[in-house]
């Protein structure tokens, strides 16, 4: 079977005809290869237009529901998703939307799946055979994937058998060597001639250990054939010689293995097991030209926002007495001080006025919450920074302003400050940033613009922040967040 591997960048106007190319579709097989990715939610359709070829973000007012059936020639096809998506043979490998200058970015996609799969590994989810003839949707990269890591770990699978010997090398049993053998007696201390040992051994030609060998093969070869060893940063694994035909049928494999789970009571082996089953029982359904499997993300947006949380600092859930202001808790906080920074925001008050008009107060259970807060020293005093991971593609220049936050976006940002400025006022706090942060593919942070509305600004005195928008090296967050290190805001972003 021929693979088709290549990128695709998220959110990326492609027409039809484009699509039939870079996966060598005929009219057929594309209108199979919409609908199975259609259905999954990672490919939606937006009308055509002057103005959509341009944009990098999509919104919901863009997409129109249609039936693939139809004629698509007016449609553009948007991939919603970072990570790889294999159907059938053709392996998609979909970069973030902010990365444009290398149409095949392989390093940037490793550090990427790294990011999403620390971010939230049981997202890729690995459902397994139960006992039952149930038929259980599963993912098979991430099948494959934990086949090779548990290899790395734990080495084959082995059936292993405890052998005593007479002087053998392995570890002196000392009870059968007392009980069984006539000590020699010397200076009234015994001395034995034989010691019974006990010896471990792995039975190499094992059906289990041979089966695991060529599933490992077989993985590593897989990801060898979709260019994605490299992806995932894998060595190749050539481990056995066999076919699937050595081991008899599919069902004949999956009896056995089923036999095998009955007798093995060791954990992590029956999670082999149970794995080496689902990959039998489903491998065949991912070779043909509908089986669908995934690796990644449609929310790459809540990832963008672990990472600057995480990198930033966020104090935003950490109790206030917990915390180091300019100046000690004000006497009015002090019976808060369990309290979070999220929790002393106000919440909307609702009011039920009877007939008597008296009034009955009700407060609400949510109120606003921010993406992040940040607390940080800088040359002038410490900062109180409010910031907004945003995932946009912002073009933001002399000419124009594009894919840009929405209003609703600009005025949370200010509301936030408003409902903190008594805070702030109290605990000394010299400065305040207000800002949106947004994915970049260069090196270094840029300050973009800024956002503003004067009829909010007036809300507040002294007036509210203009709300700054800042380009973040994503490349460069992303390996803070992997070391679990966190970013010196004044040294390396002075602008906040």
């Amino acid at each position: 079977m021929h693979i088709v591997s290549t990128y695709i960048r998220e959110q990326k106007r492609y027409s039809k005809d484009e699509l039939k190319e870079i996966f060598k579709l005929n009219d057929q097989e594309i209108r199979n290869f919409v609908f199975k990715l259609k259905a999954y939610g990672v490919l939606k359709m937006v009308i055509s237009g002057s103005n959509q070829k341009d944009l990098s973000d999509l919104t919901d007012e863009d997409m129109e529901v249609v039936d693939v059936d139809e004629e698509a020639g007016h449609y553009y096809y948007v991939f919603v998703f970072v990570g790889i998506l294999t159907v059938g043979n053709i392996i998609i490998k979909c970069y973030p939307k902010y990365l444009k200058l290398n149409p095949s970015p392989l390093d940037e996609m490793k550090k990427v799946l790294k990011v999403i799969n620390r971010y939230n590994a049981k997202e890729q989810v690995i459902n397994l055979f139960s006992g039952d003839d149930e038929q259980k949707a599963f993912n098979l990269i991430s099948i494959i994937l934990f086949l090779i890591h548990d290899y790395h770990e734990n080495g084959v699978y082995s059936n292993q058998q405890d052998m005593i010997e007479i002087n053998g090398e392995g570890e002196i049993l000392w009870d059968p060597t007392i009980n069984e053998t006539f000590p020699i007696i010397i200076n009234n201390r015994p001395f034995y001639t034989e010691l019974h040992s006990r010896n471990v051994v792995s039975n190499e030609v094992d059906y289990f250990t041979r089966l695991h060998k060529y599933i490992i093969t077989e993985c590593s070869r897989k990801l060898k054939a979709g260019d994605l060893l490299e992806v995932f940063e894998l060595d190749e694994i050539h481990i056995s010689e066999e076919d699937i035909a050595d081991f008899g049928d599919k069902d004949y494999i999956l009896y056995r293995l089923q036999q095998e789970l009955n007798t093995q009571f060791i954990t992590k082996k029956q999670r082999l097991l149970k794995t080496l089953y689902t990959y039998i029982a489903h491998k065949e359904s991912f070779e043909d030209s509908y089986g669908l499997s995934v690796y990644g993300t449609n929310s790459f947006n809540l990832v963008w926002e672990k990472v600057c949380a995480e990198v930033f600092d966020n104090k935003l859930a950490t109790p206030l007495g917990q915390l180091r202001f300019p100046k000690v808790l004000d006497h009015d906080y002090q019976h808060r001080r369990n309290e979070t920074l999220l929790e002393i925001i106000e919440k909307p008050a609702w009011y039920y006025v009877d007939s008597d008009q008296s009034r009955y107060q009700h407060k609400a259970k949510d109120t606003l919450i921010p993406d992040l807060i940040s607390l940080y020293e800088t040359k002038n005093g410490m900062c109180f920074g409010i910031f907004d991971a945003k995932y946009y593609d912002i073009k933001l220049n002399k000419k124009r302003v594009e894919s840009n936050p929405g209003v609703g976006d600009v005025t949370k940002q200010y509301l936030y400050q408003l409902a903190y400025n008594p805070f702030i006022k109290k605990h000394g706090f010299t400065k305040i940033k207000n800002a949106f942060l947004i994915p970049s593919e260069h090196d270094v942070a840029q300050l973009n613009g800024e956002a503003e509305m004067d009829m909010l600004k007036g809300l507040s005195d002294p007036p509210l922040s203009n709300i700054l928008v800042v380009k973040l090296p994503a490349s460069i967050l992303y390996d803070y967040y992997l070391r679990g290190k966190k970013v010196n805001i004044t040294e390396e972003y002075s602008f906040l």
